[in-house]
């Protein structure tokens, strides 16, 4: 075998074992699609919930909240983001009410009952439940904390009224943190 033959043979097996390297990496890194939108993790939190067709509720309420700047800021957040399906448990006249400018300092506390200031993934938070003998209080930027547990595979949260909120889609990375879809809206003790 020649000397440019085996420069030839090694320079082709680099390059394969690149480009498996690459796509592997990008499989592995590839965020789950959240209400039927691809999920960018150069994108920030308000960005990829504005694509989420699963999330529009949630948008409009962070808009009305003015939380947009905060949560498309640096953080990192750890943001369990209700889907609208979770929106629609709330009495119609209920939410809209929470919308309403003069009740802009509940809604805030409501959304922000869904914010961790740092990024928590999945296992991380699974290790934390674990550590804590089955259950890991989760203290949030509106003052609320929220009870993670196991169950089977999934997460829950149960908030301050009692309520629990399943993660039904983890560790949606986002370029100033995580968001996990959950099923239900967290509310603050009353």
């Amino acid at each position: 075998m020649t000397k440019s033959c085996i420069i030839s043979a090694v320079t082709a097996a680099v390059l394969s074992i690149s480009a498996g390297a690459a796509f592997a990496e990008s499989h592995a890194m590839a965020n789950p699609m959240v209400g039927g939108a691809e999920m960018f993790a150069d994108k920030n939190i308000v960005e990829n919930a504005g694509n989420s067709a699963d999330h529009t509720t949630l948008v409009a309420a962070v808009t009305a909240a003015g939380l947009v700047d905060t949560l498309a800021g640096e953080g990192p957040f750890n943001v369990f983001a209700p889907t609208n399906d979770a929106f629609a448990k709330i009495n119609p006249e209920q939410l809209a009410a929470l919308l309403l400018p003069e009740n802009k300092p509940a809604l805030t506390q409501i959304l922000t009952c869904h914010v961790v200031g740092k990024a928590v993934l999945f296992d991380a938070l699974n290790g934390m439940i674990s550590d804590d003998g089955g259950e890991h209080p989760v203290p949030t930027l509106g003052g609320c904390t929220l009870m993670a547990k196991y169950e089977g595979d999934m997460i829950t949260l149960t908030d301050e009224r009692g309520q629990v909120a399943t993660i039904t889609i983890a560790d949606v990375m986002q370029s100033n943190g995580v968001i996990h879809v959950i099923d239900t809206v967290m509310l603050p003790a009353e």
